[in-house]
């Protein structure tokens, strides 16, 4: 028997992935609340419009049981109707079409205003900045450019999200005045590539003249710069780092790997010695830098050896942030052509392996902290501590400064001085001082 849902017209909408598709959930929201829509951020609604990941296997496996799940919701009379659209629909529409025929509609990540329309609202192109933000108050995502010109062989990204295309500065600027005036403190700068930020545009690589626009945003105490590539990097973002208080010491450079045949099958066109190179003049520059990093092991023809030199080298850089992955073969992707030979048990235990290794790293970095003053936010109350972070770390991913909430009441969204008095792998202990 099919059950009315109790919420008419509501859309709830989903969103997986990463930061960049939390961004694009919020300008999807921000364009259905201005066309009158009742709207929400995975809350009940009798209409849901999931935004998909499809970078490696486990975002799209993840989607995917989403969407089924959804469909099934469908089946039972739960909700009226299913929309999907993101990266996965943008690089699988016809499969997904084939495979789970009860979705209403597949839209791609560049069919904002077709979604729209299905869903009974206008594409405003003067809206620029006004998004229903889904982060905590006091910071948000601000996208400055979208898809990637890389040819990194491992990566679909291009396939999903295009070609490399930059938002001009004052459009930024008018966004990042919007979020300001909401109350956000942070902003936290996002692209598939913020190096290359500027060269469609303005014929030259140009997040130093962004970054000097930014800071002049009042209201706006910190800018983070998230996902930059390491070949062509813009040296002049460094003296903007030094000399403005409010852009973090805080660099997010995935490096991938640094064994030089690696690199050379990975196309991404440095060496293990430019690389090193590279992170020594970050550290001259910003002696107060934080770097956070990516690797992948398991990729294709990876060795021993060539893995033996990425552990080396994760032990002598001593980064203070690094996740690592597993290579996921990626159809219609360069390196889909070469042999995945690395057994999925053998990536594991080399991705295990560096995260030991830098947990340690970290360990020993953090202890260092202890007796040391830091600003940090706060961002949410959690059992009976306060949990915020210094400038050296980003939501969801680094370290976290836990404060005794049964000594002191701290705001949400608010900065306040702690000194720390005990350190973990990956926490802080801290008092605030008065």
């Amino acid at each position: 028997m099919r059950t009315k849902s109790l919420k008419k017209n509501r859309i709830n909408v989903v969103t997986l992935g990463c930061s960049k598709n939390v961004y694009d959930s919020e300008v999807l929201m921000g364009q259905l609340k201005a066309s009158g829509k009742d709207v929400v951020h995975e809350e009940e609604g009798n209409i849901v419009v999931i935004n998909t990941c499809g970078f490696i296997n486990n975002a799209k496996e993840e989607s995917i049981n989403t969407i089924l799940e959804y469909v099934q919701k469908k089946e039972d009379g739960e909700v009226d109707k299913v929309f999907v659209t993101g990266c996965l629909s943008e690089r699988y529409k016809p499969d997904l079409l084939k495979e789970i025929p009860n979705v209403d509609e597949y839209f791609g990540t560049t069919e904002l205003p077709g979604l729209l329309k299905a869903l009974g609202a206008d594409y405003r192109h003067e809206l620029i900045g006004e998004r229903l933000t889904t982060t905590p108050k006091n910071y948000a995502y601000l996208k400055i450019a979208e898809g990637c010109d890389r040819p990194c062989s491992f990566c679909a990204i291009p396939l999903m999200r295009g070609k490399h295309k930059s938002t001009p500065i004052e459009d930024l600027i008018t966004e990042a005045e919007k979020l300001a005036a909401k109350g956000v403190k942070e902003l936290i700068l996002i692209a598939q590539d913020l190096t290359y930020y500027g060269l469609d545009l303005y014929k030259k690589r140009n997040l130093a003249e962004l970054l000097e626009a930014l800071v002049k945003v009042e209201g706006i105490e910190w800018i983070r710069l998230h996902y930059a590539f390491p070949t062509g990097f813009p040296m002049d973002v460094l003296d903007v780092m030094n000399r403005e208080p409010k852009i973090c010491n805080y660099l997010d450079i995935p490096l991938q790997h640094i064994s030089d045949s690696i690199l050379k099958s990975m196309r991404r066109g440095t060496t293990k010695e430019k690389t090193t190179r590279l992170l020594k003049e970050f550290r001259v520059a910003v002696p107060d830098m934080t770097i956070r990093t990516t690797l992948i092991v398991g990729y294709p023809g990876e060795t021993e050896e060539d893995y033996q030199e990425l552990k080396r080298w994760v032990q002598e850089m001593r980064f203070e942030r690094l996740g690592c992955f597993t290579y996921s073969h990626e159809e219609n992707t360069h390196a889909y052509n070469l042999e995945d030979n690395v057994p999925e048990e053998v990536k594991q235990e080399r991705a295990n392996e560096i995260m030991e290794i830098q947990a340690q790293i970290s360990w020993e970095l953090n202890q260092e902290k202890i007796g040391k003053t830091f600003k940090v936010v706060i961002d949410r109350k959690e059992g009976n501590y306060f949990v915020g972070r210094t400038e050296y770390d980003s939501p969801d991913v680094d370290n976290e400064v836990l404060i005794d909430a049964t000594k002191t009441y701290l705001k949400t969204g608010e900065f306040t001085t702690v000194k720390i008095t005990e350190a973990a792998d990956f926490d802080l202990y801290a008092d605030v001082l008065n």
